[in-house]
Formats: C-alpha cells, sequence, structure tokens
C-alpha cells in the first residue's frame, strides 16, 4: 500500500465522481473484525515490558554481566515493534553497541542482532559493515548469509542477493523461502514470491511458531493484495489477528482493503482510531491525511499532516521516513529543494530504482522535467515494477513528449489502483 500518494492534491469533485463509478462487491465484514478492536489488554506489550523489567533488574544486581544488555535490547525492540515508540528502538541499540564493545565486536550473535537493529534504522550501510565483520568471523555463518541477502536486496545489489540466495538455498527452509520470496517480488515474479510464501505458511503453521505465523499471514496478505485476490489477503489478515489480537499492521491492511477496494472511508478511519492508540508510529497520520482527501475534509488533511511532521522531526527516527518527506516536500513548493537534497541523500547511501524513482519526483515537482527524465531513463525505467514509481515515471515522460511510452505505462497502472489508492485513479486516468 501507498500511503504516501494519499498526499498528491486532487481536485475534489473528480474524486466524488471517482468514488460515485467504482464498484466493488463487500468482502469486510465489521463482525469479522470488531472483537480485535478497542481491546483493553496488550499481552504481547505487556509480556515485553515484564522482559525488560526483569533483565533490567537483573542488570542492576550484576553489572559486569554484559549479555544481559542483549536480553534487555531484545525487550526494547519488541516494544518499538508494538508501541512505535522510537526511543526504544535507539535503546535497543545503546544496549547492543555496550555488549559488542564488551566483546570487542567478536561475536557474530551481537553483531547480527546490531545488524537487525540497524535495518529498523535504515541504516543499511552500517548493518552490512556489521554483517561484513561477523561473516569474515565465520561463526553460525548461515545465519549471518540470510541477513546479507536482506540488507542487499534493500541496498539494490541484487548480484548479491543472488550470490547469497545460491549459497543458503534450501526449499524445505523457512527462512530461505521468505527471502527466496522476497526477492521473487522484487523483480516483478509475484506469483512465485506467493507460492513460496505459501511453502514458508505450511512450516511456520506446522512447528506452530505464532510470531512466525503471524509475520507470513500479514506478509501473504500483503502480496494477496497486490495479486488482486482481495477476499484472500482479507481473510490472512484475519488469521494474523486471530494469533495476536494486537497486531496493528492486519488491522491497518484491513483499514486499507476497506478504504482502497470497498470505498468506505468513515470504517477505515474507525478501524484505525484504534490502530493510532496501540501505535503511535507517524505513518497512520499519512494514511488518515490521505482518507481525509478523499472525503475532501481538506481541514483534517492537514491536520494529520501536521501531526506526522511533528512526529517525524524527532531526530531518532533518522532516514526511517525519508521516503515518505521526500514525496511530502515534492507537493510543496516552499520545501521542493528539501526533497531534492533528502533524496540525493537517499540514492547516496541506498542507491535503488525506488530511490532514483524519488529524485526523479524531485526534480520533476520542481519543474526540472529533463533532469527527471535523464534519471528515470537511466536508473528507473526496467528495474522496478512498484506502481508508485511506475506512476512517477508516467507523468514524467508525458511531461517530456513521450506520450506513447506513457500510454503504455497507464494500461498497468489501471490495475494497480487498489495498491496506489483511489486518489491516483483520475490521476492515472489523465496520463
Amino acid at each position: 500500500m501507498k500511503y504516501i500518494q494519499l498526499i498528491l492534491i486532487f481536485v475534489t469533485i473528480s474524486i466524488t465522481i471517482s468514488c460515485n463509478n467504482h464498484k466493488t462487491k463487500q468482502i469486510t465484514n465489521s463482525k469479522d473484525y470488531n472483537s480485535f478492536l478497542n481491546l483493553t489488554e496488550n499481552t504481547s506489550l505487556k509480556n515485553a515490558i515484564n522482559d525488560l523489567n526483569f533483565w533490567g533488574n537483573k542488570l542492576k544486581q550484576a553489572p559486569s554481566q554484559y549479555p544481559y544488555h542483549s536480553k534487555i535490547a531484545a525487550a526494547n525492540s519488541n516494544i518499538f515493534k508494538l508501541t512505535g515508540n522510537i526511543q526504544q528502538l535507539k535503546e535497543a541499540e545503546k544496549n547492543l553497541i555496550t555488549a559488542n564493545e564488551k566483546t570487542n565486536y567478536n561475536n557474530t550473535g551481537y553483531l547480527r542482532s546490531l545488524a537487525t537493529n540497524y535495518i529498523s534504522q535504515h541504516r543499511f550501510q552500517e548493518a552490512l559493515e556489521l554483517l561484513t565483520k561477523a561473516e569474515f568471523i565465520g561463526e553460525k555463518l548461515q545465519q549471518t548469509h540470510l541477513m546479507l541477502i536482506d540488507v542487499y536486496l534493500e541496498l539494490g545489489n541484487l548480484q548479491k542477493v543472488e550470490e547469497y540466495l545460491s549459497k543458503v538455498q534450501n526449499f524445505k527452509d523457512f527462512d530461505y523461502l521468505i527471502r527466496v520470496s522476497k526477492y521473487n517480488d522484487h523483480i516483478g515474479n509475484l506469483d512465485k514470491a506467493i507460492v513460496y510464501l505459501e511453502k514458508s505458511l505450511d512450516i511456520a503453521t506446522s512447528s506452530k511458531n505464532k510470531n512466525l505465523m503471524q509475520w507470513n499471514y500479514t506478509n501473504l496478505a500483503d502480496y494477496y493484495g497486490h495479486a488482486g485476490r482481495i477476499k484472500e489477503s482479507y481473510n490472512a489478515y484475519l488469521k494474523a489477528l486471530s494469533i495476536n489480537p494486537n497486531n496493528t499492521y492486519a488491522k491497518k491492511g484491513i483499514a486499507w482493503i476497506v478504504y482502497s477496494y470497498e470505498r468506505n472511508p468513515k470504517e477505515a478511519l474507525r478501524i484505525l482510531e484504534t490502530v493510532s492508540r496501540e501505535n503511535a508510529g507517524p505513518e497512520s497520520h499519512l494514511l488518515k491525511a490521505e482518507i481525509a482527501d478523499f472525503m475532501g475534509n481538506r481541514n483534517e488533511q492537514e491536520k494529520q499532516i501536521t501531526l506526522y511532521k511533528s512526529k517525524v522531526t524527532n531526530q531518532n527516527y533518522g532516514a526511517m521516513y525519508a521516503k515518505y518527506n521526500v514525496l511530502l516536500f515534492a507537493e510543496d513548493d516552499s520545501n521542493q529543494s528539501k526533497a531534492i537534497a533528502i533524496a540525493k541523500q537517499e540514492v547516496a547511501s541506498r542507491p535503488t530504482a525506488q530511490s532514483y524513482d524519488l529524485l526523479a519526483w524531485s526534480f520533476f515537482k520542481n519543474g526540472n522535467h529533463k533532469k527527471a527524465m535523464q534519471i528515470v531513463k537511466n536508473h528507473v525505467i526496467g528495474k522496478t515494477f512498484e506502481p508508485e514509481a511506475l506512476l512517477h515515471t508516467a507523468y514524467i515522460l508525458k511531461a517530456n513528449g513521450k506520450h506513447t511510452e506513457a500510454k503504455k505505462l497507464k494500461t498497468e497502472l489501471l490495475g494497480a489502483i487498489y495498491e496506489l489508492g483511489p486518489n491516483s485513479e483520475q490521476e492515472i486516468h489523465t496520463i
């Protein structure tokens, strides 16, 4: 789902026409998910806080026991995932740095844990440096190779991804299957990506590992949505919620179906309000802003964007929301130079087709259509299948007089309206 698309400014009356013309069948039923909303207890969060207190007390009693820092970091990370509290992720980083310093950066487990933390913070180059060191040490090499696949995929180095996939190939292994699935999604083989995730789900289910199961269900739900298999996507999110009623990612997924497929923005907002009470991450404000835009509620849209901006000014977020900031600033005449600067930083640290798309879009919105064309020609076209990048490319092609090429993308984009969001529909028709 592409929340940031909602930031695009559209004419309200056009949206109303789009809404009226849209024909879909009802898939969701509030009776299916109401019991997961307005929960009075978050068992997962309670357990994570108990772990944090337990290991914190142990460390106070025995300050020389550095392994406790790793335990505390694990609790910090879990609390971050459950609440969106960025301070917990930074505390986890501090504890993992301490554990690594105590072992002179020679413990591969601590190196991988700190690399995981940096991946969460989108500090991929630093994660790569740690994993390269862990690979050199050699202990539990397969775990290191699996993480190197993750990092190289984020950095857009597909040659390295393929190299490490071949090192760990095992179609009966959960960790391999989820990575080969992600790789296939990246190169546009969505059908294969789904097949591999369905196989990994079988393994997770057989093992009865609830964490793996809910992770697998939510990711499979995303892929089903990309493939237009909305009913299966909905059922997969419900499955994740049946395992963990506090899974806010699954709730946001259902909210997206209600909004983007069923075009029921009020119900989507009702679901999102419960999500916001559980998880304070900035991204929910962008989705609410998008829905407010769809409803023609400009005041609410601006309010949610302001709330988003106020949260991401927290320096602890670093580059985690760089993409969304670029797209947001690119729409604002007074901040377009800022959008270009952030996009350049993204390209420098993460030279993927998606990063180049952001840079091209920033130049395009700043009026430099030729520069935007040069970037998409060299770094985006034929290198990504993400609908958002294709939409930007279509705009840039059209602005540079390449109408035939833009029309070709239009056909593909019309099939991706669910993923892009209903606000994109009228825009795509104008290409």
